[in-house]
């Protein structure tokens, strides 16, 4: 065996079913090794860009909470992660990127392809090791997936230089667990500080949670909704904790934000004690940190300790996982009553709900109301970047973690579509919907050849208003109505563009064409299906609070009334 059959062989052991990558002169001898494999435990699937094969790996790790895998070739195949890299480290998503290198000699040299991808990546991972000995293959990929998916998940960097990869290795041998001098991931929650928290919550009048993504890559939903009704406190999410807590639920507010419902935001400014757990206090949920939840107590829920009192200082800090430090909270909290607060919220949700005008134009509001009623709120939703994202994240009745696939910290244009494959390669029972828009859709689009090549039907709903929309609508908002680098006219035509990698493509323009195209589309199994919806390019997203500001500036859909 040698070094990179040695890799394959502890990927298998790591039970690794799907890589995404791309192959390259330094990546020959892996690749070799994964022609010899039988074929019968790791799917090679060979996407189109590296940023889609990262992607891809991103989209398999949110829709499972399993580590993805992407493999790439040395110099550009490795810069190509990059931006994939930073996306998963922002959004604590676990996947293992495996690069390969130049031969260890030519290293520092200049050598054709070569690339500093350790010094490059080393802000944006967890940790990237560069295996200088085959006989550590096993011993480093054991310690990489446990560093990916323990703690705080996040991305971990294996570089392989092509001779490590043929040099034959004495013996195989693949550790059963491991333990690195200096990371303890797991967490002891004080019981001190359970009692605090208690006290609080018993105390508190006008209790609130406020989740993100820590609740779903803990999977403890469950704990959520059984703590929330048991102190009858309300729930808002961030972006990438939508899912945490289900839509339909009474004690549901929705999504707080930049661009959250008037009435989660209106709670935050209101309430006596904010419970937050697994978020981390970014911006564009707190605007004026100064001012947010300014009448409130904290207690914070996070399993990583540089993000307690990093933004917000917490009354109570509670330092572990979610799911557990809940079942604790859960445990110890008696059961209580907030009638007034709750009817509170309940006028606030009457008065100002999520809407949108009517002009006769067609809405994008609209379409993803009835693409969640269509599929019953079941469907994996995947997203890009921009107004589409903010109107899926609105306007879908999620109801469980992981069916919320997007890009948060990084913001990153030309996740959603890899990620979507990501996700149907994982789960290929589900129905997976792609919500893009038209300048997003073209970073990666070349990802519909890996679609069609591998069986991976998604069904897309490209949002086409022919600009940079929410570029757009800063431009029209702040800056005196001046567009200048939001254009994108009317090229290409999606359905021809659709039709040309083997997918069906569909146009629709009006609003009576909307729930046809989405019946035909949810009837087509055997390829992948792209919607143009080319809908009102004037429609702006709201509610929302300008960028720095406090809910005290919110803004509201220009035809409703500001309570």
């Amino acid at each position: 065996m040698n070094g990179a059959e040695a890799l394959i062989e502890s990927l298998k052991r790591e039970g690794v079913e799907i890589i995404f990558g791309i192959s390259g002169g330094a990546a020959l001898p892996i690749y070799d090794a994964l022609a010899k494999d039988d074929g019968e435990q790791i799917w090679n699937i060979l996407t189109r860009h590296e940023q889609g094969a990262v992607h891809m790996a991103e989209g398999f790790a949110k829709a499972t909470g399993r580590v993805g895998v992407c493999l790439a070739t040395s110099g550009p195949g490795a810069t190509n992660l990059v931006t994939g890299l930073a996306d998963a480290i922002l959004d604590s998503v676990p996947i293992v990127a495996i690069t390969a290198q130049v031969p260890t000699h030519a290293i520092g040299t200049d050598a054709f392809q070569e690339s500093d991808i350790m010094g490059i990546t080393m802000p944006i991972v967890k940790h990237a090791y560069q295996v200088r000995d085959a006989e550590e293959m096993a011993a480093t990929v054991k310690k990489a997936f446990y560093i990916a998916s323990t703690g705080r998940p996040g991305p971990v960097l294996i570089d392989v230089p092509r001779d490590i990869s043929q040099t034959e290795i004495k013996k195989f041998d693949y550790p059963a667990s491991v333990e690195i001098m200096g990371y303890h991931p797991n967490q002891t929650v004080d019981q001190a500080a359970i009692e605090e928290a208690r006290d609080l919550i018993a105390q508190a009048q006008k209790p609130m949670f406020y989740v993100g993504g820590g609740v779903v890559n803990t999977e403890a939903h469950r704990e959520l909704l059984a703590l929330a009704e048991k102190i009858d406190a309300p729930v808002a999410s961030t972006l990438m904790g939508r899912g945490a807590f289900p839509d339909h639920h009474p004690l549901s507010l929705n999504m707080l934000g930049m661009h959250g419902t008037a009435y989660a935001n209106w709670a935050v400014r209101e309430t006596d004690l904010l419970i937050a757990v697994g978020v981390r206090f970014d911006d564009r949920v707190t605007g004026n940190l100064s001012k947010f939840a300014r009448n409130a107590k904290v207690i914070h829920l996070e399993i990583d300790p540089a993000e307690i009192h990093k933004n917000r200082y917490a009354d109570v800090a509670l330092l572990g996982d979610a799911k557990q430090t809940l079942s604790l909270l859960l445990e110890s909290c008696k059961r209580t009553e907030h009638p007034e607060w709750n009817k509170q919220i309940e006028k606030w949700k009457k008065e100002q709900p999520l809407r949108y005008g009517n002009n006769g134009l067609l809405k994008p509001q609209y379409i993803v109301e009835q693409i969640g009623d269509l599929t019953r709120g079941e469907a994996i939703i995947s997203t890009d970047v921009g107004q589409h994202q903010m109107w899926a994240a609105q306007y879908y009745p999620f109801k469980r973690p992981r069916q919320f696939l997007t890009s948060g910290g990084l913001g990153t244009m030309g996740f959603g579509l890899p990620a979507a494959l990501g996700a149907k390669a994982a789960c290929p029972d589900q129905d997976v919907w792609l919500v893009s828009g038209d300048g997003s859709f073209q970073m990666n689009l070349q990802e519909l050849a890996t679609s069609m090549v591998y069986g991976l039907p998604v069904k897309i709903a490209l949002f086409n208003n022919f600009s940079l929309g929410m570029v757009k609508q800063w431009q029209t908002l702040f800056y005196d109505n001046r567009h200048e680098g939001v254009d994108l006219a009317s090229i290409p035509d999606f359905k021809l563009l659709a039709e040309a990698y083997g997918c069906v493509g569909i146009t629709v323009t009006k609003t009576e064409e909307v729930r046809p195209a989405l019946e035909r589309a949810q009837e087509i199994d055997d390829r992948t299906v792209l919607i143009d919806f080319q809908h009102d390019p004037a429609e702006h997203v709201y509610p929302m609070i300008p960028s720095g500001l406090s809910v005290d500036e919110m803004r509201l859909q220009p035809e409703s009334v500001e309570t």
